[in-house]
């Protein structure tokens, strides 16, 4: 008894090969030339009259038999489609992560479904915000973030000083040269918060979603192993159609 994982391994060549002979069909079907035949036979008006060979083209192609080979064609399909979705109801297996069965019984086409909802689900966990190495992050519950450690820095101001660089005398006035210096005025106090996530956080649920994505995999394989009931629909279908 074949099983389901070899009907689908089929299924493609089968599709493939019943649609070229489809194609094929229509082609030949609209060239009039391959479906016309004639039969001349030639009689002089008298005896003395001059003999014509006769002449004659045989039909090449006949719609009945496109129809048949056609309904040949398809009719392996059907039957090959119908066997693979009749098992597919029937092929179940459960979904098993570090011995915890998290989907049980879950039908191949759900698994199907779930292993490409799997990867967009990876590809989103791989494009998360990842706190910034360099600081040292804290989660801050009061606002529901991350914060780094208060770090206080200096404001300053610069003020404009004299420096004497002559004294004045009765002939002339003192010398004196202007420069700043920059004064303590204040201190900025800066916590920076994020609403990114921490490295190790972006890699426990990316590994956790491609633990999951292998069970996943596994699951559907198991699934597929199951054996499977043949089904002849195709006579049916086209026996009706093409009666």
């Amino acid at each position: 008894m074949a099983k389901l994982n070899q009907i689908i391994a089929v299924e493609k060549s089968v599709k493939g090969r019943a649609h070229g002979d489809i194609t094929e069909a229509y082609q030949q079907l609209q060239k009039p030339a391959l479906l016309a035949g004639i039969a001349r036979t030639y009689r002089p008006k008298d005896e003395e009259g001059e003999r014509m060979p006769p002449e004659s083209t045989r039909v090449q192609l006949h719609a009945e038999e496109m129809i048949k080979k056609t309904a040949a064609a398809l009719t392996e399909l059907l039957d090959v489609t119908a066997t693979k979705d009749w098992a597919n109801c029937e092929a179940r297996a459960d979904v098993v992560v570090d011995g915890t069965v998290l989907v049980a019984k879950a039908p191949v086409t759900y698994l199907l479904f779930l292993e490409k909802q799997l990867v967009d689900i990876h590809t989103f966990l791989k494009k998360l915000p990842v706190l910034d190495p360099s600081e040292t992050w804290i989660f801050d519950a009061a606002q529901n973030c991350y914060a780094t450690e208060a770090v206080e820095t200096l404001r300053t101001k610069k003020v404009p000083r004299n420096h004497v660089k002559a004294e004045a005398t009765e002939k002339h006035p003192a010398q004196v040269e202007v420069y700043y210096e920059d004064i303590t005025v204040g201190y900025w106090r800066t916590v920076k918060f994020s609403g990114a996530l921490p490295a190790r956080r972006v890699a426990e649920l990316t590994e956790r979603v491609e633990k999951l994505q292998r069970a996943v995999k596994f699951t559907r394989e198991e699934a597929n192993n199951h054996e499977v009931t043949q089904q002849k629909l195709g006579d049916a279908v086209f026996g009706f159609l093409f009666k």
